[in-house]
């Protein structure tokens, strides 16, 4: 299946080890865990973190922990990540107390990444004024500046809130005094047309991208890129290779990021092969392909059926310098069909030191789940616990979905139960009698 060159992989023991004697230290509340610094660096203190990525009270109290069981300093980074966790449960007055926190340490002080994650959490619960807000506090913080404005606005177009990005750089709204963001900043633009895209409205697409030429913005190859990218989602692929032409005649030197979006173009609307004519001429010309290159044509011959030349290009990928990344696997989990050899990848995977998604284990459990393997299904939900992965209500919801498929009501209600402690929405569903569907029956 696999060829000799892809056991170039690093050691799982080396990436994941730390981590699970870290988390297994916290769990058997020994305040004194024999000592071996490795335990306690900073990215191990992270990665420990992610383990809590869906559980945000035994994120805080593992934070804690940390700090005053162990005298660790965190840095920055450590309570970014943190602060992004509370972030994802709405917990933003624990957010700005750790905030404060940091402020009274000289390793830790608030940075732009700290306040970029405040305006991406609170514009992604939709609570856009206190983002605008936040921004306007940062004086304090010596970081109201051009950087910061950008995360804002970027943060906005992100989160489908573009009409009010619009607003703000353009409208009533719109906050003066930076140098360099002006009318025609190419910058500012670019992001308001990756806003549009995000919400997928192609016709304001068509009409911004319109509006930055009567406005005098000078496009650039991230223009071009982002609007290639709305091309080829927009299902008019063949737009995207005239586009691509239109930048070969202006003899802009296209990027890594744009010749990935016109293979994937090209693949769509011509096919796999001249797909990789395109990524075949990127290499002549000196622009190295990168994991998402490969990942492109994978997916590409996956969905084509030519299952083969995709392990091929997935065992020439070390060879080439590029690393598969969770991505790399995916494309082979959504194509194939047998649960074995699926679950043999995953292992490979695993065993490769490519740390599973989220997003990896529900694609997986929902799979199997239609599929009515219901041991396969038991297996990824182990791996995924085996991990220190927290799981989250997708995770969850798919669980419990493939267990009422099987007829196994009282472990899925266990699991509902569980999920329920944790916070985590459930699903209204009559076979387990749950009160969110009787509750909507009594609204009705």
């Amino acid at each position: 299946m696999l060829s000799s060159s892809t056991s170039r992989c690093l050691n799982p023991t080396t990436l994941f080890s730390h981590t699970r004697i870290l988390f297994s230290y916290f769990h058997s509340h020994n305040p004194k865990p024999q000592s071996n610094p490795q335990i306690f660096d900073q990215n191990t203190i992270q990665d420990t973190l992610s383990c809590y990525n869906n559980e945000w009270k035994s994120a805080l109290e593992f934070f804690n922990w940390v700090e005053t069981q162990h005298q660790v300093r965190h840095t920055t980074d450590t309570y970014n990540r943190m602060i992004d966790i509370l972030g994802k449960f709405f917990e933003f007055d624990s957010s700005w107390d750790l905030i404060q926190r940091m402020r009274k340490n000289p390793d830790s002080n608030p940075n732009h990444a700290t306040f970029r994650i405040m305006f991406k959490r609170y514009v992604s619960a939709h609570l856009v004024n206190e983002a605008i807000d936040t921004f306007n506090r940062l004086d304090e913080f010596n970081l109201k500046d051009e950087t910061s404005y950008c995360n804002l606005v970027d943060s906005l177009c992100e989160y489908k809130h573009v009409i009010e990005a619009q607003e703000l750089c353009f409208g009533e709204r719109k906050i003066v005094g930076f140098d360099g963001l002006n009318g025609g900043d190419t910058k500012i633009y670019n992001m308001i047309l990756r806003g549009w895209f995000k919400l997928g409205w192609w016709g304001k697409c068509r009409e911004f991208w319109e509006e930055m030429d009567k406005r005098g913005v000078v496009k650039d190859l991230h223009s071009y890129s982002i609007y290639m990218d709305i091309m080829c989602k927009s299902k008019k692929p063949w737009k995207s290779v005239k586009l691509y032409k239109e930048l070969k005649m202006k003899r802009i030197k296209m990027d890594v990021v744009a010749y990935n979006t016109v293979i994937r173009a090209v693949g769509i609307s011509e096919g796999v092969d001249f797909a990789m004519r395109v990524y075949r001429e990127m290499r002549e010309v000196g622009c190295e392909p990168n994991v998402v290159t490969c990942n492109i044509i994978l997916k590409l011959l996956c969905e084509n059926g030519r299952v083969k030349e995709a392990y091929a290009v997935l065992g020439h990928m070390p060879k080439k310098g590029i690393m598969p990344d969770v991505m790399t696997y995916h494309c082979f989990f959504r194509c194939l069909e047998k649960p074995k050899e699926i679950l043999r990848l995953f292992d490979w995977m695993i065993e490769c030191g490519i740390r599973p998604k989220m997003d990896t284990f529900v694609m997986l459990i929902r799979k199997f789940g239609r599929w009515g393997f219901l041991r396969p299904v038991l297996l990824v939900w182990k791996k995924m616990k085996e991990l220190g992965c927290s799981p989250d209500e997708f995770a969850y919801n798919a669980l419990i979905d493939a267990l009422i498929e099987k007829g196994m009501l009282d472990t899925a209600r266990k699991y509902e139960e569980e999920m329920m402690e944790k916070g985590l929405s459930t699903k209204p569903r009559k076979e387990l009698g749950t009160k969110l569907a009787e509750r909507e029956v009594d609204d009705g």
